[in-house]
């Protein structure tokens, strides 16, 4: 998936990029109205821990000033931070629009609690579908750290005691719940960093079903589905989702894939 930025009238694919100045640790650098220092430069020449002066509020509304939305090709006209700001969104850490929560609104928010379902939120720094740099896309998804309130895990517990299906919202949703899940499959609350990767053989201990984007094959999101279905029902999903025209990425549609029982189970 190729991505590009802006700048006035003019597009750049990432993939065209020129290469990153060399940078050290000590060294500082100054973002539109932010000033940064890099801490230390990790294992690839664009990946660098930065650590910003001034308060949390200070460096959230620079980013917001300065910075402009991740974006991939297949939307050609620049994105303003709006376009990517989901309706029911709360705090801006995600480095771009989780788009699963695109099909939700408040609306659709009442509904659900007229007919009794549930809803609770967490925080995810969800991260990014492709960074143009084939090396670096073969690491995806990096580590992402996200907060889980105690009214959150307490919403959960209080669903599987009455067996009912834990749905998450996006695949961001599953990659923290399965991080904090427990081997019983209760989640524990507070902070901590989704590591490695959830794909085909993972076990779940906590999500039932994902709505989710249209993904395909290839993509580090689509290797998360492969822990909900086998390859031949993801198959189908994607032939069909191509010949009724269904949109990929992460302005197109989306699917509830619930999650298939194991080879050879039996229903007791």
């Amino acid at each position: 998936m190729a991505s590009f930025r802006t700048s006035g009238s003019t597009a750049t694919r990432t993939e065209d990029r020129l290469p990153p100045p060399e940078l050290s640790s000590g060294d500082r650098l100054r973002l539109g109205p932010l000033e940064a220092r890099v801490e230390r430069v990790l294992d690839h020449p664009r990946l660098v821990e930065l650590s910003f002066e001034g308060t949390r509020a200070a460096m959230f509304a620079g980013l917001a000033q300065h910075g402009r939305p991740i974006q991939y090709a297949h939307v050609p006209e620049p994105l303003a931070l709006w376009d990517v700001w989901t309706r029911i969104a709360a705090r801006p850490v995600a480095f771009e629009a989780p788009s699963a929560s695109f099909a939700l609104d408040w609306r659709t928010l009442q509904v659900w609690r007229r007919r009794e379902i549930g809803f609770a939120t967490l925080t995810h720094a969800a991260g990014i579908s492709s960074t143009g740099d084939p090396a670096l896309d073969s690491r995806l998804p990096f580590d992402e750290p996200y907060h889980i309130p105690e009214c959150t895990v307490a919403q959960v517990a209080r669903a599987q005691l009455r067996g009912s299906r834990i749905i998450a919202i996006g695949t961001s949703v599953v990659r923290a719940l399965e991080a904090a899940a427990n081997p019983d499959g209760s989640v524990r609350a507070g902070d901590g960093i989704a590591t490695g990767r959830i794909a085909c053989g993972t076990p779940l201990r906590v999500v039932d079903a994902v709505l989710t984007g249209v993904h395909q094959p290839g993509e580090s999101h689509f290797e998360l589905l492969r822990a909900f279905a086998d390859d031949g029902f993801l198959a189908s999903a994607s032939t069909a989702l191509t010949a009724y025209g269904y949109r990929a990425h992460e302005f197109g549609d989306s699917m509830l894939l619930n999650r298939q029982p194991p080879p050879n189970w039996r229903e007791p």
